[in-house]
């Protein structure tokens, strides 16, 4: 029996050589063709596709007033429209949940108060800073440890009302999105938000 599964192998693997023979001589056949060389007849050219004048108008469309403030240009895309938007879906998106729950009296969320538009812009700078100073954890920005410490987080906002706001921050509120299913418009979150920065 053990002679017989032996021969077997044997068939197999000498096959499975055959065909590996026959397939590396159809791939040298092929490169064969690609390298005949051929002339080309170089007064009968392709036409090349025609050229079509840029007419749109790039760029940014307002004036800066000759500014190189960054602020300038956060401003134009931040402007007090878009900020009044995300503070006003935020705390709809807190008012939410705070309905839909029972609450206990030492629940932190009993510590929230409606984001302001200019409350909201403290938390944005605290974001974007986040990504110029590093560190390996959120509460590290706010420790007073001399050694981690980074003390302009703690004067522009306290740790607890910063992660009450990043739980709350929402760009879409949830009776707007219920028409659109999820396979139709993957940015449903933030597609009002996102149409507004487009603009």
């Amino acid at each position: 029996m053990n002679s017989d599964s032996e021969e077997d192998n044997l068939i197999e693997t000498s096959s499975e050589g055959e065909l590996s023979s026959s397939e590396d001589e159809s791939e040298d056949a092929s490169l064969e063709s690609a390298r005949n060389w051929c002339g080309v007849d170089v007064s009968v050219l392709t036409p090349a596709p025609p050229k079509f004048p840029f007419t749109g108008n790039p760029g940014i469309k307002v004036s800066l007033r000759q500014s190189d403030d960054p602020l300038d240009y956060f401003c134009l895309f931040f402007d007090d429209e878009v900020i009044s938007f995300i503070a006003k879906e935020t705390n709809s998106f807190a008012e939410e949940h705070f309905s839909n729950l029972e609450l206990t009296p030492s629940t932190r969320a009993l510590q929230w108060k409606d984001v302001t538009s200019e409350e909201l812009k403290r938390f944005i700078s605290l974001l974007i800073l986040q990504g110029i100073v590093q560190k390996p954890t959120k509460k590290w920005f706010w420790s007073k440890r001399p050694i981690l410490c980074t003390p302009f987080f703690g004067n522009v906002m306290n740790e607890k009302r910063y992660s009450l706001i990043m739980k709350f921050l929402n760009f879409q509120s949830s009776n707007d999105s219920e028409d659109e299913s999820p396979s139709n418009n993957k940015l449903k979150k933030i597609g009002k938000f996102h149409s507004m920065l487009m603009q």
